[in-house]
């Protein structure tokens, strides 16, 4: 499998405190493959709360600077809706490949959504591998999509 190369912008990557094992299996990654990240937090295990981190993470894909993004949480349902609050932002929690897949290609998410407690390292991987590397398909999807923001 190989992994999206996107010199262009920074993936960006938030977490909360149970999401930081997950967040720091995934920098490995990135740092293995030479691609670039903006981390937004957390930065370790103590007690925090995933909109602290979900904001400036939804801040900068809707301003260009990052593109996609990772968050994490326990569930990711949390950090999920925070970041779906933002007309900028479609964050697709994800719990396996194939849901990664049509998430990217039938809804053109920008960020992935993963529940750090309830997936191991290579289960992250294979999804993170899919949701960087499965195109927007575009077509049909592109009115539905065109749909969301609500301003």
């Amino acid at each position: 499998m190989s992994l999206f190369d996107n010199s262009e912008r920074p993936i960006g990557l938030a977490s909360d405190h149970a999401g930081y094992k997950a967040k720091q299996f995934i920098i490995k990654i990135l740092e293995e493959k030479g691609i670039p990240y903006r981390d937004f937090g957390a930065f370790s295990e103590e007690s925090s709360d995933y909109p602290d981190f979900a904001h400036p993470l939804a801040r900068a894909i809707e301003n260009g600077e990052c593109y996609p993004g990772v968050a994490i949480c326990g569930t990711g349902i949390g950090i999920s809706i925070a970041l779906n609050k933002h007309q900028g932002v479609r964050a697709a929690l994800c719990w396996n490949s194939q849901v990664a897949a049509y998430a990217r290609a039938h809804n053109d998410a920008n960020v992935l959504a993963l529940p750090g407690r309830l997936l191991n390292e290579e289960e992250i991987y294979e999804i993170l591998v899919i949701f960087l590397n499965t195109p927007f398909e575009g077509g049909r999807h592109t009115g539905r999509v065109d749909k969301i923001p609500c301003r």
